[in-house]
């Protein structure tokens, strides 16, 4: 298992990670299956992220709209893919759509079985342990939420887009002191590609437990993982 972790990604910064990612995907084929966190009946988030990952020679297809999904042929073409990605947005609701098709137990099978997923903000969200840090983003504490289970492929949480609002460090350190695992922060054009014994992190993100924040760089999140 392969996770790509972005806070965003449609930004120069992101390069690095960019081509970190797509080498280890043309390693073994050039499809990146598609699953979207909402309905996208024009399409438009899809195709500005076909031609992102075109850039670097990769193939994005199938398009999988987990409201109207096709069927077996449909998620066999998915699960074929070399790589999945899951969209930003609204992480509840992704997360609502995941288990109400029968998909989230299925991508996590998937991924587990030497798969490489890759997520931008709510799709990263959706990697972890649970979606409870989500809650910031819209004014409402972590400590409430009560049904946040998510794909928990790494034993960390991931709060993307850090550097929008000054009020999101001081939060996430109240909400690090309740609870077990630590939490890494990202600003936009940073990330972390981890799993089959690869941690590469990009930029400069923060870790954040009980109550205090350091640099999540490379040792620390080997220290980490090697906890797990």
């Amino acid at each position: 298992m392969i996770t790509a972790l972005y806070s965003d990604q449609l930004i120069a910064e992101n390069a690095p990670m960019d081509r970190r990612l797509a080498a280890l995907i043309l390693s073994r084929g050039n499809r990146i299956g598609y699953i979207a966190s909402a309905p996208e009946p024009q399409r438009e988030f899809f195709d500005e992220k076909r031609q992102y990952y075109l850039n670097y020679g990769l193939s994005l297809d199938p398009f999988v709209d987990l409201d109207a999904l096709a069927g077996d042929d449909e998620i066999g073409r998915l699960f074929s893919c070399k790589a999945i990605h899951l969209t930003g947005g609204h992480t509840g609701d992704f997360l609502k759509r995941l288990r109400q098709s029968g998909m989230l137990e299925r991508l996590r099978a998937w991924a587990l079985d030497d798969g490489i997923l890759v997520g931008t903000s709510a799709g990263a969200i959706l990697m972890t342990p649970t979606i409870a840090a989500d809650a910031l983003f819209s004014g409402g504490s972590p400590e409430a939420v009560r049904d946040g289970a998510a794909l928990d492929l790494v034993p960390f949480e991931f709060f993307p887009h850090l550097n929008d609002d000054p009020g999101y460090l001081p939060a996430l350190l109240r909400y690090s002191e309740t609870m077990a695992n630590p939490i890494v922060a990202c600003r936009d054009g940073e990330g972390l590609i981890v799993g089959n014994g690869l941690v590469e992190v990009f930029g400069a993100p923060l870790m954040i437990s009980g109550g205090f924040v350091e640099a999540a760089d490379r040792r620390r999140i080997v220290d980490m993982l090697s906890r797990a």
